[in-house]
């Protein structure tokens, strides 16, 4: 099953030419899901010609404008389009009240059922959504309203089949081993029965993608990231104006560092929502300064498109 990023926007505050406000859009096997949604989302999404009404789910982070005007061109578009699936809306307080204000204001014709899922306590870890083999939880932040962070984690892959062991046993190729394979016990020919761990190794992990933006430096934010196989987090400001960035609640890309550093198994960590100060030459500066710390880490770029591969 594919599991791959798009990076829509990495700019913070304010949109830029060749760099769309941080948006991030994760698929799975067909299904989407897109963590943030600033202005002009839909242009991103169309420039990478993904099948946006497939969109099951939207995380938000926080209601600052960046993070969440593009929502309402999402809503009203969906409704030219063939969608019979809900829309689930996720976020922080502020997000339900955001999106009925602007279907009342706007006066949206919207012909699908739109699902918000307020977190009630954003001060609070937990499971925000459940799907089909995954899970998505959120985790505080600290910004200057309520701000969460997100992890998406797939459940546990059963172990290698190993077909030596399940012929040793007598049970014939063919539907059996699929079955054993799915977890279940089998019945061989000669009624013996044969369970999963008799021919399966040990269960494997399934793949982790975590997102932080807007928020001053957590040190729990570690524990909600590990091991993800990608972590996509801001890298807003360069190591000389950490206090700017104390002071405005945002991350330096060596404070970004540090917490993938911290978290342990992180595969990889890529550096978003950069100051519209930065010119390209001063993101190569960030990410030098986050690589002292996390080597792994690289700079996103808008239009961008990150498989995540199984490790084992």
């Amino acid at each position: 099953m594919n599991l791959e990023a798009f990076i829509l926007g990495t700019g913070g505050m304010m949109p830029l030419p060749g760099r769309f406000l941080t948006s991030v859009l994760l698929r799975r096997e067909g299904e989407l899901f897109l963590f943030d949604c600033g202005e002009g989302t839909q242009v991103a999404l169309r420039s990478l010609n993904l099948r946006w009404k497939k969109i099951t789910a939207v995380f938000v982070s926080h209601t600052h404008a960046d993070h969440i005007t593009g929502l309402p061109g999402i809503l009203m578009l969906s409704s030219q389009v063939d969608r019979n699936e809900p829309l689930y809306i996720v976020g922080p307080p502020k997000i339900r009240e955001f999106v009925e204000l602007s279907r009342k204001v706007l006066d949206m014709y919207i012909n699908y059922d739109i699902v918000v899922r307020e977190i009630e306590d954003p001060g609070l870890p937990g499971q925000v959504f459940t799907g089909e083999g995954f899970g998505v939880v959120s985790f505080p932040l600290r910004h200057s309203k309520p701000c969460v962070g997100y992890a998406f984690t797939e459940d546990p892959r059963s172990g290698v089949f190993h077909p030596d062991r399940a012929a040793e046993l007598g049970v014939p190729r063919g539907p059996l081993w699929s079955r054993l394979q799915g977890g279940e016990t089998v019945t061989t020919p000669d009624g013996r029965a044969v369970r999963p761990d008799e021919v399966l190794g040990p269960s494997r992990r399934g793949r982790k993608f975590s997102y932080i933006t807007d928020t001053a430096y957590v040190e729990t934010a570690a524990d909600h990231v590990r091991d993800s196989d990608l972590f996509i987090c801001e890298g807003m400001f360069s190591r000389d104006l950490e206090d700017s960035a104390r002071e405005k609640k945002h991350l330096t890309a060596a404070q970004a560092a540090v917490i993938a550093r911290d978290a342990g198994g992180v595969g990889r960590m890529g550096l978003i929502h950069y100051s519209p100060r930065y010119t390209e030459r001063d993101l190569r500066q960030l990410l030098r300064e986050a690589r002292e710390i996390f080597p792994q880490t690289f700079l996103s770029r808008d239009g961008q498109c990150l498989p995540i591969p199984h490790v084992d």
